[in-house]
């Protein structure tokens, strides 16, 4: 693929779980980087992922037009990785979703910036179920409208140090005797590991060829919800029920964990990921995905254990996991 000249990228959320390694992903590509975040204090520790001067985070709430237009002020590029899993008041799928993504799409026209790049999800869909999936949805839609050449990504369960998935479950079965298999646990994902997701995010800005395209991102094997929580157990030493859960009950109880979203605290379930949970989360056959721009998928079982080993009992000096699960089952 050819290749563009490095200049100056907007990053908008880029001080989150995928943001962060996306920074670190372009700044390794020599670009200039503006992190627009609604806190610049708290994103101030990016500005060692390159060199001085390199990287520069901006306060911009991207709701804002005016705040959008003055943050992509003489960027060749943009990337748009904001995004929300809950709502809280003020601040909903709609408004972080649809509305940003327009404001980006809309602005990065009007400022002559060539290249965008829009994060979205597998599942994206106007007429998905969910309101996290339709919202995504509409954004793709919205951007598209406005920009063709956008390049959108949509990965599957993003994992890493840091992740809110395999970390989730794995604080849990420290904790509770059994872990919930949401409708049984049959539920298909296709885990792509962060560093891909920042790869494929550098690369979709510098690649003139991604112009216009939609990449689909998963790693190399397919886990079933069950066998993923199959596998915490087995690297963190745990044995713990896997306890059956119908959607209609798991339903009811995220209906009462996002109470806890109206103080500003992540809910441990919602609704609406159990209306995800409904749907398999894998690369469609037909989709182009990280072989498209050059990535060889790294696999699960070769990065968690670099970070799940703190669930162990014992913690890094427990033996592996074959040890920490041989002690578990002995002092059953």
């Amino acid at each position: 693929m050819s290749e563009s000249t490095p200049g100056m990228v907007t990053v908008f959320g880029g001080s989150g779980f995928v943001g962060t390694q996306a920074v670190r992903a372009l700044a390794r590509c020599g670009w200039r980087v503006r992190v627009a975040v609604r806190k610049p204090a708290l994103a101030q520790d990016l500005r060692i992922l390159g060199d001085v001067g390199q990287i520069q985070p901006v306060r911009c709430d991207i709701s804002s037009p005016t705040d959008v237009a003055a943050a992509l002020k003489g960027a060749d590029a943009a990337v748009n990785l904001v995004g929300i899993l809950f709502e809280t008041p003020g601040r909903g799928f709609e408004k972080a979703h649809v509305e940003g993504s327009r404001n980006v799409a809309e602005a990065c026209v009007a400022a002559g910036v060539d290249r965008l790049v829009q994060m979205s999800a597998i599942g994206a869909d106007t007429h998905a179920e969910g309101e996290y999936g339709r919202s995504k949805g509409e954004a793709e839609a919205a951007v598209r409208a406005i920009k063709p050449d956008a390049v959108i990504l949509r990965p599957s369960i993003v994992f890493g140090n840091g992740d809110g998935f395999l970390n989730r479950f794995a604080s849990m079965a420290t904790m509770s005797p059994a872990l919930p298999l949401i409708g049984g646990g049959v539920t298909k994902f296709q885990p792509v590991w962060v560093g891909d997701v920042a790869e494929a995010i550098a690369r979709s800005v510098v690649y003139t060829d991604a112009a216009g395209r939609t990449f689909e991102l998963g790693g190399p094997e397919v886990w079933s919800f069950k066998q993923i929580l199959e596998y915490i157990l087995r690297e963190t030493g745990r044995r713990r029920l896997l306890a059956p859960l119908p959607f209609f009950a798991a339903s009811a109880i995220g209906a009462l964990a996002e109470i806890t979203a109206v103080l500003g605290i992540a809910p441990v379930l919602t609704r609406d990921q159990v209306v995800m949970l409904k749907t398999d989360n894998v690369v469609a056959p037909d989709a182009e995905g990280l072989s498209a721009l050059g990535i060889e998928a790294t696999g699960l079982e070769a990065i968690a254990p670099s970070y799940l080993w703190r669930y162990r009992r014992g913690g890094q000096f427990a033996g592996g996991p074959g040890a920490a699960q041989a002690e578990a089952e002995a002092a059953l």
